[in-house]
């Protein structure tokens, strides 16, 4: 059976919730108030936003110019941006950037130490390498691997926040914040949506989830319900079922994107130790973090790099850590079948093998 690109997928799941979408408005007379649910391709995936009590056009407007922008900022696959002139300069001068990019790229290097260099933004060289997602993947050649290794070190990235720049300190030398930028996008949508006063919302860019407030005027004090996938089975079929009164919910796994070869399959999560896969007895961890009072960094983007450092850790070492942060939990889909729930989501979990999310 021929195996579509991962961006096709997905553009092809974003042309169904818009024409899905599309649809509600009709139902609804979308020309009289704000649609209930907007959707854009953005990161290279689906960006859907539902706005509750507070919601109008003008608020939609301000989260996807804002979404647009960081991808402007931060995306190493479009030539100009700010990314993609670090990458440029490695090895040979410090490249002046935005306040927030600086913000982004320090937060990614705390996880990168935290995780002992198992989650490490400057991952992009192994990330272009293999190319996962893109169409016409192979295994690359061992050397290959070897020389993309030999440029991952996260110590090698230097922050001057005096001057505002970032520097890599060897040529060739790759960042990739892939595994932090959709999380981010996320906290900044929330910042605005809080600070429009809307009673309520759902952001979902691409899986990395923030809910916020409360679902519908009808369903008032009632918690969100999150779906998290089974990675054994079709799309919308549930391990469980998380209910939580608000915050980020980010899944990694290794179902999403991957190709196969010689009857070998191989998904996106490399390691930065083997340069190939990572291969544990994890398939996926959804985590929940809390979000900040009024918004911005600090909920979604750490949920994100959270759930792909705990992948990489495997589940004891992933367990352990988790257990010891403040405000966040896990759950791990193993590959035996087995479920495991940190302690402080033992009340808000319920496994099913059917449910329905949000």
């Amino acid at each position: 059976m021929m195996k579509f690109p991962a961006e096709t997928r997905e553009f092809r799941r974003f042309m169904a919730v818009v024409n899905a979408t599309a649809l509600v408005c009709l139902l609804s007379v979308c020309g009289k108030e704000a649609p209930r649910e907007r959707v854009e391709y953005i990161f290279g995936t689906v960006c859907s936003i539902r706005l509750q009590q507070g919601g109008s056009d003008d608020v939609y407007r301000r989260i996807f110019a804002r979404l647009r922008e960081i991808d402007d900022i931060f995306s190493v696959n479009k030539t100009g941006t700010v990314f993609d002139e670090i990458n440029r300069e490695a090895g040979a001068r410090p490249v002046k950037v935005p306040a927030e990019a600086l913000r982004v790229l320090d937060r990614a290097l705390y996880f990168a130490e935290l995780s002992g260099g198992k989650f490490d933004p400057t991952i992009g060289p192994l990330v272009k390498l293999w190319g996962i997602g893109l169409g016409g993947e192979s295994v690359p050649p061992q050397d290959k691997i070897d020389e993309a290794l030999s440029l991952i070190n996260w110590r090698d990235v230097v922050i001057d926040s005096e001057n505002g720049t970032a520097f890599l300190k060897k040529k060739n030398m790759a960042l990739d914040l892939g595994g932090v930028v959709k999380g981010y996008a996320a906290d900044e949508a929330l910042a605005i949506v809080i600070d429009s006063g809307v009673k309520g919302a759902l952001i979902d860019l691409g899986g990395n989830i923030i809910v916020y407030g409360e679902k519908r005027a009808k369903q008032s004090g009632k918690p969100w319900r999150i779906g998290i996938q089974d990675p054994f089975k079709e799309r919308g079929e549930y391990i469980g079922v998380l209910e939580i009164e608000g915050g980020a919910v980010v899944t990694s796994g290794d179902y999403e994107r991957f190709f196969e070869q010689d009857g070998l399959r191989y998904h996106h999560i490399l390691s930065t130790e083997t340069g190939y896969p990572v291969e544990n007895d994890v398939v996926a961890v959804t985590v929940t973090q809390r979000v900040p009072p009024r918004g911005g960094i600090g909920g979604a983007l750490d949920a994100d790099a959270l759930s792909t450092t705990l992948f990489a850790l495997g589940a004891e070492d992933g367990f352990s850590l988790v257990r010891q942060m403040d405000g966040t939990g896990a759950v791990f889909a193993l590959k035996d079948g087995k479920i495991l729930v940190t302690p402080n989501l033992q009340n808000s979990f319920a496994a099913a093998a059917h449910a329905d999310g949000y």
